[in-house]
């Protein structure tokens, strides 16, 4: 990270994500869940809520109730940075049932074809307004061809509906539909790290039976770990309280930040012990960051930290600014 200022933390406001007492963690806790197939991605975020006791559950990206995979999951305050991880982009694997023979070589040759920018409808029962947007293919890759069934992985933009991404394939070799599909990624959760709904009760039920978090801890993640896609400033102890009252952030309370942070991204605002304060919009470059001696550098959009969780620094007659 580029060095705006050199600062310390004081240890006895705040705790490292991994720290954070066990309350405090669940309260910002978030589940890579391996959902299963049948249940509606819905029914598996009420599940999640009722493991965990909590007080409210929400999840990112629905996958259609036949399709398994990665569905990131959040609880309580982490519902918060949802919004942030739903312009991630997704990968997928699953099979693609072709309604005529076609060779090997013609499939890998149309596959490529879709690679890039393409106009997508969205399917007639999908969540979104049905009319015409473009949408980016990072990889469609062919992996195996045995007889009418295609095996396919596919790296694409968020909001691409595979399911109609087949039927379009199909419409260039005589008829495709989908026969079945996994989310191998979403965003910064992957597949390997993924858990499932018997791992997260599992652990719940020790916690709850045994007063063992061990094994909790490591079915729930802390919320930063939602935004490890997002570009990052780390802010001084000082500018902490302001933040989680609104105030948008003052270039004199900047440590650290990423390079090559563009104007009106959207970022991670951290504290110096890598907690997740707020998201905001970078109103400065990087480059110009670094070289202001004041003003506002991001706005904030959403505030996650709890408020008091550092002291307030500003004097009582001084008014935070929004």
């Amino acid at each position: 990270m580029l060095i705006k200022s050199e600062a310390e933390t004081d240890p006895s406001h705040g705790h490292k994500p991994l720290d954070r007492p066990i309350k405090t963690y669940l309260e910002f806790g978030f589940v890579n869940l391996d959902k299963p197939s049948g249940p509606t991605s819905h029914q598996v975020a009420d599940w999640v809520k009722k493991i965990l006791n909590a007080s409210k559950c929400g999840h990112s990206g629905t996958l259609d109730p036949h399709v398994t995979g990665v569905l990131p999951s959040a609880v309580n305050s982490a519902t918060k940075v949802l919004q942030s991880l739903l312009p991630a982009g997704k990968e997928y694997v699953g099979v693609m049932h072709v309604h005529k023979t076609v060779k090997e070589k013609s499939i890998k040759r149309i596959a490529k074809s879709f690679v890039g920018r393409i106009n997508q409808l969205p399917p007639v029962k999908s969540a979104v307004k049905r009319q015409w947007r473009k949408r980016r293919i990072y990889e469609f890759e062919i992996l195996e061809v045995e007889g009418k069934d295609v095996l396919f992985r596919a790296s694409v933009q968020a909001g691409t509906y595979i399911r109609k991404l087949c039927h379009d394939f199909g419409q260039k070799i005589g008829g495709a539909h989908m026969a079945e599909l996994r989310r191998t990624r979403a965003g910064p959760f992957l597949e390997k790290d993924s858990k499932t709904l018997q791992e997260l009760a599992d652990a719940a039920a020790i916690f709850q039976e045994e007063g063992k978090e061990e094994l909790l801890r490591e079915v729930v993640l802390p919320v930063e770990a939602a935004v490890t896609h997002l570009k990052k400033i780390e802010v001084k102890d000082g500018a902490v309280e302001a933040l989680c009252c609104g105030a948008n952030l003052a270039a004199a309370g900047i440590s650290r930040l990423d390079d090559n942070i563009a104007k009106d991204e959207l970022i991670a605002l951290m504290s110096l012990k890598g907690e997740l304060v707020t998201l905001a919009n970078a109103m400065m470059t990087s480059k110009e960051i670094l070289a202001a001696k004041q003003g506002w550098t991001a706005d904030i959009k959403r505030v996650i930290m709890a408020q008091e969780t550092y002291p307030r620094m500003w004097k009582k007659h001084e008014k935070v600014k929004n």
